[in-house]
């Protein structure tokens, strides 16, 4: 979508000697062959050639940038972008630092609908080819899909990671990200930081949860592989996370700097699996973990800093050659041990390409460049981590066609094929955890008339939910009369007592639950509804261990993610008008005694027909 104000590519490649080597980029086939490649490999040596220095630091760095249009944001994202990055707009941003990335975010007000995300990408791009040096940038952003999605709907929203593992389909889990790659394509953004490659095997992990396919390292491998192959046969960037692991940690690296206590041996058997997958499937791009393994570097330094890691295992010991993205700079996992200015320039010592949004990019892109300049970097070194990056631009066809079209978006964002597909896969991800009274499936007949009460956690996206009323919405579209009632995460005595008037009269609650603790007023919500002699029905809207902490409920499921795509496909399980498919990919422990599995690896029960 460029204006017709704005200089075309090839008039704006040819304005400067460098620019030739960027218009011969250009024209470079879709599918290079080897002497392809290496053709490719010269022009882009050539093309950092004639980079100044501060050009090469810029490309280093992905940034955030407040607005949703690169030239005219709102003054409000104005206002944040002058207080934090000290520039009015993105094409300020991209002039001033030659950033080689731009990260969207839903808080940043990027991701506002697909027309103007691909206006915003095209904007941009016209920001990066206008620079002396004419070089394309790689637009990035989070969307795993289930809990965390950076593009809402219009945009198909599909199950999440441990969704796709209660599913189990390598199939369904490419289909998923094919679907979503094309779109994201669509709009301009060509890196997606997903798959999840993290093994949980931690239930009380609370950065990755859901957010992993597993506990099974083999599993979580498979669908990781598959997830790799979907995306980047959608013509953009995969970018397995978070190396070398982070799916055994109680706390969390934006707020702390976890510790992972492996020995090598078990690293080895539960982490590396789904990286060495990963790589194996031809993984563009890997993001680091803001992790502490002794194990494999006694320093206990994190990883995103540590070279034995970086270099010594991925490069060396897993043969990676790809791009590796630090996991964000402005997490306290990476800021406790070294200050920001230290940082950037010791994650590209350890042996990173792209340092991920730096608390303040003034400082961390000024300490590369005196690193640089006095020594302690190599202008070596850099290029080397330049040459990954752009290579992988030119292997996506920024170079050749950066720009995306109104028409591509209306074709692709959400059509209905992909909308069905999302559905179809949804539908075999809900597991049925128990259903000791044979209550479901549930009957019109004898359980018409359903009340719908829990939590209602804000959507990853935005443009979701609410939980309960997208419950309700999908009983009454099946024929079922339904009621909300949105008793919250944290339910007061009020709103429990609310809740246990409300179910008077009715034939079924159906109770929303997020992350059941054992001094949760969930569990006492649960306990009253169940005393009132009315049939509960729990869904657990993210993690599955909920069960563990109830009690008198009559059946329970579990749906991995409250997006409206797996709420709707648990009311069609309750409902009976699809069959529970769904097998656990983790395993459940007593609350009691969580030396005890109260629902193993596999468990899932299913109607009898």
């Amino acid at each position: 979508m460029p204006d017709r104000t704005t200089p075309s590519r090839r008039s704006v490649l040819a304005a400067t000697a460098v620019g030739a080597a960027a218009a011969a980029l250009a024209t470079t086939p879709a599918h290079a062959g080897s002497a392809d490649r290496s053709t490719i490999r010269a022009r882009l040596r050539q093309l950092i050639a004639g980079m100044s220095l501060e050009e090469k630091v810029g490309q280093l760095f992905v940034m955030r940038v407040y607005g949703h249009s690169a030239t005219a944001p709102d003054q409000a994202d104005i206002d944040a972008n002058l207080k934090e990055i000290g520039v009015r707009t993105a094409a300020e941003l991209i002039e001033r630092y030659h950033v080689g990335g731009i990260i969207y975010f839903v808080w940043a007000h990027n991701t506002r609908d697909p027309h103007q995300i691909a206006e915003l990408s095209n904007g941009i791009q016209r920001a990066g080819l206008a620079q002396p040096t004419p070089i394309p940038l790689l637009i990035s952003t989070d969307q795993e899909h289930g809990i965390v999605a950076r593009v809402g709907k219009p945009a198909t929203l599909m199950p999440g990671a441990m969704a796709l593992g209660a599913g189990g389909s390598r199939s369904d889990a490419r289909e998923a990200a094919r679907i979503a790659g094309t779109e994201l394509a669509a709009m301009g953004i060509r890196q997606n930081y997903a798959p999840v490659a993290d093994v949980n095997v931690n239930p009380a992990n609370p950065v990755i949860g859901v957010r992993s396919f597993g506990s099974d390292p083999q599993a979580v491998a498979d669908l990781v592989a598959s997830q790799v192959r979907g995306y980047q046969g959608a013509g953009i960037a995969a970018t397995s996370k978070h190396f070398p692991g982070h799916g055994d940690t109680v706390s969390d690296s934006h707020t702390s700097l976890p510790t992972i206590h492996h020995t090598r041996e078990e690293w080895g058997v539960l982490d590396a699996p789904p990286f060495r997958a990963a790589i194996a499937a031809g993984i563009r791009s890997i993001m680091t973990a803001h992790i502490v393994v002794p194990a494999l570097d006694p320093s206990e330094d994190p990883a995103t800093l540590s070279r034995p890691i970086l270099t010594g295992i991925l490069r060396e010991e897993l043969g990676y050659d790809g791009v590796v993205v630090t996991d964000a700079l402005d997490m306290a996992g990476v800021r406790q041990k070294y200050g920001d200015d230290r940082v950037p320039v010791l994650a590209l010592k350890a042996g990173c390409d792209q340092l991920l949004n730096p608390p303040n990019l003034s400082v961390a892109w000024n300490a590369v460049l005196q690193a640089v300049r006095n020594g302690e970097l190599t202008e070596q070194r850099i290029e080397e981590s330049i040459l990954r990056i752009l290579l992988l631009k030119a292997e996506l066809g920024l170079f050749r066609s950066p720009f995306v079209s109104r028409e591509g978006v209306d074709r692709t964002v959400g059509k209905r094929s992909h909308l069905a597909a999302a559905d179809r896969i949804a539908q075999e991800t809900t597991t049925l955890l128990a259903n000791p009274a044979g209550l479901l499936p549930l009957s019109r007949r004898s359980h018409r008339n359903v009340l719908v009460v829990g939590a209602d956690p804000a959507s990853p996206s935005g443009t979701t939910g609410p939980p309960t009323t997208t419950l309700a919405k999908a009983f009454t579209e099946l024929g079922f009369t339904a009621t909300a009632l949105s008793t919250g995460i944290t339910p007061t005595a009020a709103r429990i007592e609310e809740a246990v008037a409300a179910a008077a009269g009715k034939d079924v609650v159906v109770v929303g639950t997020y992350n059941v603790s054992a001094t949760s007023p969930q569990r006492t919500l649960v306990s009253r509804l169940a005393a009132t002699g009315v049939p509960v029905v729990t869904v657990a809207i993210r993690n599955p261990y909920d069960v563990a902490q109830l009690t008198g409920f009559a059946a329970s499921l579990a749906t991995y993610s409250w997006t409206d795509v797996e709420l709707r496909a648990a009311v069609r399980v309750i409902a009976g008008r699809a069959e529970p498919e769904g097998r656990l990919p983790v395993p459940v422990q007593r609350a009691d005694d969580p030396t005890q599995v109260l629902y193993p690896v596999g468990h899932g029960l299913r109607y009898q027909t």
